[in-house]
């Protein structure tokens, strides 16, 4: 089991587990609450994976929850863990920093419904909604006022784009890697701050000078031209040969339903959105997780639409990369020097191949259209600039990555539940 947290690029891993596990070696990890066995099932090593044991197993065997009283465990190397209550997700999410290929690994789960003070462990990814309060609309453009974070916002009439009231005009979430934002108006894009740092920057995106993230600073900057595109992940439906984003709607909710240190989420209602086949309510829940780049988007709608598409942006500049249609997930990617810097972007959609209509364009986006299924679809996007620190800088490592994040996907790892 040593040589798992041996590799080079674990050295950072081990001293953040030392960080956490100091003080815990007296628990008996052998006295586990859970037992967990968490297989790969391919030939490669991953990093930074992250498993669950939803809510209802442990909720089997426990009257009440105490939520700050797990701990997950690799023999005495204490992991990462949140409990998770609100989202689509929930349940204990536990990181797993390293796996080799075929590797069974062996966790433990102990609880103590007394402890007070939940576990410590550093922050990589956040959820922020921020908007104004102590000013005044004046023709749909806020005045004054200073932004603080909210939990939950049920957007005014009076608010559209520009309307300067919400920090960098939406939610935004981000993981060490990479930080995303969409439109909280009738625009609904999604766009991508690429991070110069793996710490969180969402905090101070916009608070001086509120669109000052379109230039360089040392966090990075916003990379992305969306325009009337699908930007990166948009959610959209395929009308009459183009791409409709979520423009018309009756009303629009958001909220922070996860800021955690390894997995943070967004959900977003947008009520009466008026379809070609009539209005729906269609709700998102977007997270991330520490260590990775991919944004997962989960959709339902309350009634049956034909299609969901979503895409990303056209740029003379960049090339289209598309893989097979021979594993359970497929992607469509663009790469080149795209970004607002004038450096190397890469953008990339990860859908379920079977749920797959078509792959096309219109004026704007490269465009997927892909099948609901009782209602519902998911799927993943990602973007990693040139200037990350030690990101990905050249067009044959993104290719490895997209089939890398493929492999992973349709081939996730098993978790074993024994209690």
């Amino acid at each position: 089991m040593l040589n798992l947290f041996m590799k080079k690029r674990t050295i950072l891993y081990l001293f953040l587990f030392c960080m956490t596990a100091c003080g815990t070696q007296s628990e008996d990890v052998s006295d586990a609450f859970l037992a967990l066995k968490v297989t790969n099932p391919s030939d490669a090593m991953r990093v930074d994976q992250l498993v669950w044991v939803e809510i209802s197993h442990i909720q089997d065997n426990l009257d009440v929850v105490n939520d700050k009283g797990f701990t997950a465990y690799i023999g005495n190397i204490e992991l990462a863990s949140q409990f998770v209550r609100e989202g689509e997700q929930q349940g204990l999410a536990i990181l797993i920093p390293e796996i080799q290929g075929k590797e069974t690994l062996s966790v433990k789960v102990i609880y103590d419904d007394e402890r007070k003070e939940g576990r410590f462990y550093p922050k990589r990814t956040q959820a922020e909604l921020s908007h104004k309060f102590g000013g005044y609309f004046e023709n749909r453009k806020y005045i004054g006022g200073e932004f603080q974070n909210v939990k939950e916002l049920h957007v005014p009439k009076e608010h559209t784009e520009h309307s300067w009231y919400i920090k960098y005009e939406g939610p935004g979430w981000e993981s060490d890697k990479v930080a995303y934002r969409f439109y909280l108006d009738w625009r609904n894009g999604v766009d991508v701050f690429g991070k110069r740092i793996n710490e969180p920057v969402l905090q101070n995106v916009g608070i001086s000078n509120f669109d000052s993230y379109h230039d360089l600073h040392d966090w990075g900057m916003d990379v992305l031209k969306v325009g009337q595109s699908l930007g990166v992940g948009s959610i959209a439906t395929w009308e009459g040969n183009k791409a409709r984003r979520v423009d018309v709607t009756d009303s629009l909710y958001a909220a922070v339903t996860n800021d955690g240190a390894i997995f943070s989420s967004v959900l977003t209602k947008y009520y009466g959105w008026d379809v070609a086949t009539g209005k729906t309510d269609l709700t998102s829940n977007l997270s991330i997780h520490a260590g990775s780049r991919l944004s997962e988007q989960r959709l339902h709608s309350s009634e049956s639409i034909p299609t969901i598409a979503t895409g990303l942006i056209k740029d003379q500049l960049a090339e289209v990369i598309q893989s097979r249609d021979d594993k359970a997930y497929s992607y469509l990617a663009t790469y080149g020097k795209q970004s607002l810097n004038d450096d190397n972007l890469g953008i990339a959609i990860f859908y379920k191949t079977n749920q797959k209509l078509t792959v096309t364009e219109d004026d704007h986006s490269h465009v997927v259209v892909l099948k609901p299924e009782a209602n519902q679809i998911k799927y993943y996007f990602a973007a990693a600039w040139e200037l990350e620190h030690e990101g990905i800088k050249t067009r044959e490592d993104f290719q490895s990555y997209l089939d890398q994040v493929v492999e992973e996907l349709s081939n996730p790892l098993v978790v074993e539940l024994n209690k």
